[in-house]
């Protein structure tokens, strides 16, 4: 599956927000509202059509997810029952190398994505190697033995998430975490405008 490989700090610096979770970009000096081209008369107002397209970015970028795959998450957003933005999220959020993620894991998304690819996680004690896969609320996941034995795993989830999510429970003597419900869209910890992201698309489809 490709993604996006580029300069992270460049991202979220262009799109306004820390798609990428860094604490360099946190607090009043952030970068993301600092240096060349951030502000001043070279600053351009958004159009209607921009600010959609903006917060469409940043969904993907907080997800690492390109452009026809995320067409796909729209489609069946759109298709489901209940609020077309909350579908959305809710969708992307449980995605296997996301939820490694914010379970404590991995350090970064993209950390997550490769260790999932690399078949260092089992679901319900079964081998899962598809970052996409979508968990659901029951779900256990875990390192493999082996991979408790590497020693940046291993430090890395004894020293705990950086996030704190009511839907996730850690167990930190079996390395495992569980999903215990489904997110809600305000429990979500990512900042875009859903109704942007559903209009762009609303005439598309």
């Amino acid at each position: 599956m490709a993604r996006y490989t580029g300069p992270r700090l460049k991202v979220a610096r262009s799109l306004g927000a820390n798609v990428i979770y860094h604490p360099r970009l946190d607090g009043e000096k952030s970068r993301l509202t600092s240096g060349p081209g951030v502000h001043g008369k070279n600053r351009k107002k958004l159009s209607d059509y921009g600010i959609r397209l903006k917060e469409k970015q940043k969904l993907k970028a907080y997800y690492g997810v390109l452009e026809k795959q995320f067409r796909r998450y729209i489609e069946k957003a759109f298709a489901k029952k209940g609020v077309t933005g909350d579908n959305l999220v809710i969708s992307l959020e449980v995605r296997l190398d996301n939820m490694a993620f914010r379970m404590g894991f991995a350090r970064s998304l993209r950390q997550a994505r490769q260790m999932v690819n690399h078949g260092h996680f089992l679901v319900n004690g079964k081998k899962v190697n598809i970052p996409s896969y979508s968990c659901k609320p029951g779900d256990v996941v875990s390192l493999r033995e082996k991979s408790k034995k590497t020693e940046m795993f291993n430090e890395t989830f004894q020293n705990g998430p950086i996030f704190k999510l009511n839907y996730i429970q850690r167990d930190v003597e079996s390395f495992s975490a569980k999903l215990v419900e489904w997110p809600t869209r305000a429990d979500v910890p990512i900042e875009i405008q859903d109704s942007f992201i559903i209009e762009f698309y609303a005439r598309m489809l």
